[in-house]
């Protein structure tokens, strides 16, 4: 050591410190040294360094004059404080020493040792040394020892209440009290420490008098409520008042077990973990271990299906993001959106809860011990959804899940009779959608060995009960065994009469018992069964409330019991109680579009079969269920897969518009008919509607619905995904997007002048597209075959096929396809006897009563043009080509023809020539493009020898000022040929054409690498577009199981942008078809010359002249063939 140190300064380093407990274990802001030379002057470290560790490098270095007291103590003290400091803290050790003891350590870092503090000794490591004054670059700056009555109060109660957690005397402990109440009555609203004495009283009673409960925690909680209000977000102590309420929080919670005390926990704990970034302080000492109390406690509270409860388990998610409560806390939102889902009906809930389910099981593979139970909740929101949208994928997936459960759950475990009772519960669901009777015989099966694990008074015995009379009673209703509707009906009796008067599931088991006495009714007469049956659901629908989701099958069985009780007594009031009964339950917003689209349908049949008045508003009701279920698939193909799911009710258009001719409504005919009929493309197309009316009134809105249009547009074509939790996914995101265009949409009728923006054109609307010519609607179906003849301006002309009916028109179609076949094994000279005898019977039974309208009541023109409208299995017979093939009366000549009278074109529905006339109105610089391929890659075809000389003729034909683009061989390929619809206005097309009947979306284009393919076709828009010819096969007509959506290539062609098509109804020969495309392009381009106007609304005509110049080169069904659509 020096031997005198005057005129010399020291410098202090402080390396590190370890065991640094707080005497009272309450968590500090923060650790510092003070290094206190007389009553006035002390330094202090300005790092404070947070001791979650035993030992913590701290670093901190000072200089300080040797001219300084030599006497000197140090402390190592607690701050609850970050920024002001009430008082100097709570000490955890204090050290009396002076320089000289300090430098005989010498340049060596040494351990300065404090008395021990519960059971550990604190230290520090320091180092000193002893420096030339002018050395001293940084002096240290002394601080005053803060030494107020407030301040000696509030380090007297530190110090008393680290004695009272040793001691636990309340003596003690009143005093600590009384210093911090004194400090708090010191400190008003205003006063700057009042946060901090409000804490400090807050803790002590907190950790104190609450442990003995002889205090109310309301008021405890009040105080840190009332500091954390001090204490907003940006300042420093923000945190730690936030972090002491959650504590405060979760003791009341733990006390009281009120909820509402760990729901606001919850919801500070989201605030504090986004404020404490993990491998903060906070989160080292104790955040972690709150929020796990409150993710703990909160995945312990009931099921809560409010939407706060719901937002209170999305925030129990978020603070479990990774810790291993997360499979719990991701069940029980999963469980809450599913108990909504039974409530309100929202498929957002259900998609939601089965992604949290597969989230979960992924998380508890095969062996955790909660994996049977998460995976069999995953399969029942499968089934839930399935019945909500007819989806069979989910009941496989259900179906596939529950088996897997019932082979873990082995003989003996107590849970194996719910396994088994689920998993019969889903084949049974299988079976009412396929009947296959293997599904029912194994569920009967399961079922029944789940009854024998439960024994009389046995909690679920009375739901195994249900499930298995519902069985019986399913089989009863497919197989038509009489003993299974007995036995049903027993096992419900039994089941009901375990049941309390409030149990939850009383309701549908009356409902169910009801079904079952009403078809035993249908068997005996007993007038006691149906009075019964009546009753059962009067006191089901009494019993639940007016959303409750289970009353949609209480009004579907009161009215099967009022029309079976109908059908006997013929009662008019039982016919209109059971139309009321489908009128609610087609209505009830808790069920899925499916469920209520199947009400509906048979609703119409019950109104065709018994009357009634109400036929129309089922078919309505039918139709707009229809499209709202359709609009939320996103993809032509899903689309087409939902509607196919109601394959029973494919005549609806039809029957629809039949039964509104039937009530003299010929206008609501027509309109029913274009509501029903092609909506596969009223849906897609509604995308691409002109803006630009709505662009001048409100662009806003307008870019708004263009981008969200964009959007949807941009998911029709998506492939869909064989992970079905991404098709889960990606079908959530759609239907969000379609909610926010329905939305806007919403928006835009609100403007004026828009009321009927994209709503279902009235028939005044229809009446338009009219403007040109009549167009004919021939609807077929089993009520009756006729047709609507639409002129340009008044009421539509009805016209009665008296001796055809919807099996004639079957054999008819059959006969057509049967003599085309025939006729392409026949050489071109031979006689088309068949084919002529057929065509003969179309112009007789339907042509000619249309064509006598024409003349006589509408007085049409000779060789004006009309449009064909066909439906159903009209949309399979060549009309245009009905002709009486012989002479007139007095032998002057043959009869005419319907091709001789007038020029014919077909349309798919009134709304597709609309938008073709729509689209007209902008017009460009005409391109060609010729496309060709002789050679198609492997597997689309044989060689095609004359379509190269095709293009060739048709580039001689077509106008030289028009620009002409060449395409065939090697250049023909996918790509190139959709390139080429784009970028051209015209095009002719010559390759083969080959229509999928199964998979229409995937008609395709021969070309060199790869189809083009209807798909492609449609998501390729060509908004100039104006004619294409289709010298192919197969590619204006549509499969067999939805004629009347007319998917075919034609139509896409159209849908894309081409307002006039020329396409084929069968197969065609490209070297006749060779002379009939010359004989078109020399009557298209007539009059054209060497810079005339090219008009693609001649084609009809033009085709029309080119059919009648070929007749003695190509055979009658090659010149058939052809048809045009469009404008």
């Amino acid at each position: 050591m020096p031997d005198n140190i005057e005129n010399q300064s020291i410098k202090l380093e402080i390396i590190s410190a370890k065991n640094l407990k707080v005497p009272s274990r309450r968590q500090p802001a923060g650790i510092y040294i003070s290094i206190n030379f007389d009553s006035s002057r002390r330094w202090k470290s300005t790092i404070s360094v947070l001791p979650y560790k035993r030992s913590i490098a701290w670093g901190d270095t000072v200089t300080l004059s040797s001219q300084a007291s030599t006497a000197l103590s140090v402390e190592v003290r607690a701050s609850y404080e970050v920024d002001r400091t009430l008082g100097n803290g709570e000490v955890i050790g204090t050290l009396k020493t002076s320089w000289n003891e300090l430098l005989d350590h010498g340049d060596e870092p040494f351990e300065l040792s404090f008395p021990p503090v519960r059971g550990v000794r604190p230290s520090l490591t320091l180092k000193v040394a002893v420096v030339d004054a002018c050395d001293n670059q940084n002096g240290a700056l002394f601080d005053s020892l803060v030494d107020c009555e407030i301040a000696r109060d509030t380090d007297a109660g530190h110090a008393l209440f680290a004695e009272y957690r040793t001691s636990k005397r309340v003596s003690h402990l009143n005093d600590v009290v009384q210093r911090f109440q004194f400090v708090l009555d010191q400190c008003p609203v205003d006063h700057p420490d009042h946060a901090a004495a409000l804490t400090n009283l807050a803790w002590a009673c907190l950790r104190g008098y609450i442990q003995m409960g002889i205090q109310d925690i309301d008021t405890i909680t009040s105080l840190f409520r009332e500091a954390l209000a001090l204490h907003p977000q940006a300042h420093p102590d923000h945190t730690l008042s936030l972090y002491r309420l959650i504590f405060a929080l979760n003791w009341r919670y733990d006390r009281e077990r009120t909820a509402v005390h760990i729901q606001e926990s919850a919801q500070l704990c989201c605030k504090l973990l986004t404020l404490c970034p993990e491998g903060t302080y906070l989160r080292c000492i104790g955040v972690n271990g709150a929020v796990d109390y409150v993710v703990s406690a909160c995945n312990n509270l009931p099921i809560d299906a409010s939407d706060e409860g719901i937002h209170l388990r999305r925030v129990v998610l978020e603070l479990c993001s990774l810790c291993q409560r997360r499979p719990r806390s991701l069940h029980n939102l999963s469980q809450s959106l599913f108990t909504r889902f039974e409530h309100q009906g929202s498929i957002d809930d259900i998609d939601e809860c089965i992604q949290l389910g597969r989230e979960v099981v992924s998380l508890c593979p095969e062996g955790h011990p909660w994996h049977n139970d998460y995976l069999n909740n995953l399969a029942l929101s499968l089934v839930c959804r399935f019945e909500h949208q007819r989806e069979s994928s989910d009941l496989n997936e259900a179906i596939s899940s529950y088996e897997k459960v019932v082979h873990l759950t082995p003989v003996g475990r107590k849970t194996r009779d719910i396994s088994l009772d689920n998993l019969g519960d889903a084949l049974r669901t299988r079976f009412c959608e396929r009947g296959d009777a293997d599904d029912i015989h194994r569920a009967i099966g399961l079922q029944g060995e789940a009854l024998t694990l439960l024994p009389h008074g046995h909690p679920r015995r009375k739901t195994t009960l249900m499930n298995l009379a519902l069985a019986h009673y399913d089989a009863y209703v497919k197989l038509h065994d009489i003993v299974c509707l007995y036995v049903a009906i027993e096992l419900h009796r039994q089941s009901l009469r375990v049941r309390e008067l409030d149990d939850p599931d009383r309701p549908i088991n009356l409902v169910n018992l009801s079904a079952a006495l009403c078809s035993h009714f249908e068997q005996t007469r007993k007038n006691e069964d149906i009075e019964e049956a009546i009753r059962l659901c009067q006191e089901s629908l009494e019993a639940l409330h007016s959303l409750h989701p289970d009353r949609c099958g209480s009004y579907l069985q009161l009215q099967k019991a009022y029309i079976s009780r109908y059908q006997v007594q013929h009662n008019p009031a039982d016919l209109s109680l059971a139309v009321e009964n489908f009128r609610l339950a087609s209505r009830h917003p808790t069920q899925g579009l499916a469920r209520r689209i199947i009400v509906s349908y048979n609703w119409t049949v019950i109104a065709e079969h018994h009357g009634g008045g109400s036929a129309l508003e089922a078919y309505s009701t039918f139709f707009e269920l229809l499209d709202a279920h359709l609009a939320t698939r996103s993809s032509p193909a899903s689309r087409r897969e939902a509607a196919a799911a109601f394959h029973y009710a494919r005549s609806l258009p039809v029957d629809a518009a039949s039964c509104a001719i039937r009530c003299d409504d010929t206008r609501h005919a027509v309109e029913l008919v274009e509501h029903g009929r092609g909506q596969q493309w009223s849906l897609a197309s509604r995308l691409r509607t002109p803006l630009e009316d709505l662009e001048s009134t409100n662009p806003n809105l307008a870019h708004k619905l263009s981008e969200l249009s964009k959007c949807l547009s941009g998911g029709q074509g998506s492939a869909g995904s064989t992970d079905r939790a991404a098709a889960d996914r990606a079908a959530t995101k759609y239907r969000k997007l379609v909610e926010q265009w329905d939305a806007t949409v919403a928006q835009i009728r609100d403007l004026e002048g828009f009321s009927r923006f994209l709503l279902l054109p009235s028939y005044t609307e229809l009446q338009a597209a009219a403007c040109r010519g009549p167009v004919i609607i021939l609807v077929a179906s089993k009520y009756s075959c006729s047709a609507i003849i639409v002129p340009a301006s008044g009421e539509p002309h009805h016209v009665r096929f008296p001796r055809i009916t919807l099996p004639h028109l079957d054999k008819l179609k059959d006969d057509f396809a049967t003599a085309i076949r025939h006729a392409t094994r026949m050489r071109p000279e031979e006689p088309r006897k068949k084919l002529r005898v057929l065509l003969r019977m179309v112009w007789d039974e339907i042509m000619l009563p249309i064509v006598n309208v024409l003349q006589h009541d509408l007085k049409l023109r000779y060789q004006s043009r009309i449009w064909l409208c066909p439906t159903a299995a009209f949309t399979s017979i060549p009309l245009h080509a009905a002709n009486p093939f012989r002479m007139n009366a007095d032998r002057s000549g043959r009869e005419s023809c319907l091709e001789d009278l007038y020029i014919c074109s077909y349309t798919p529905t009134l709304s597709a020539l609309l938008r073709a006339r729509q689209a007209m109105k902008t017009r460009t610089t005409p391109s060609f493009a010729a496309i060709g391929q002789s050679r198609p890659g492997a597997g689309q075809g044989d060689v095609l020898p004359a379509v190269d000389s095709e293009l060739e003729l048709v580039h001689t034909l077509v106008p030289p000022n028009v620009e002409f683009t060449h395409i065939s061989k090697d250049e023909a390929t996918q790509a190139g040929a959709l390139n080429a619809l784009r970028c051209n206005t015209w095009v002719h097309l010559a390759c083969h054409g080959k229509q999928d009947l199964e998979q229409p979306y995937n008609s395709r284009f021969a070309m060199r690498d790869k189809p083009l393919t209807l798909l492609d076709i449609m998501e390729n828009n060509s908004p100039q577009a104006e004619f294409a010819f289709l010298s192919a096969c197969h590619t204006a007509v549509g499969d067999e199981e939805t004629p009347d959506e007319a998917i075919h290539l034609a139509a896409g062609l159209q849908f894309s942008g081409f307002k006039s098509v020329i396409g084929t109804l069968w197969g065609v020969s490209d070297i006749l078809a060779k002379h009939v495309v010359e004989a078109f392009y020399e009557n298209m381009f007539k009059d054209s010359g060497g810079g005339g106007v090219m008009d693609c609304t001649k084609a009809a005509w033009a085709l029309n002249r080119a059919t009648h110049a070929v007749t003695t080169k190509v055979p009658l069904e090659q010149r058939m063939v052809f048809i045009h659509i469009g404008v």
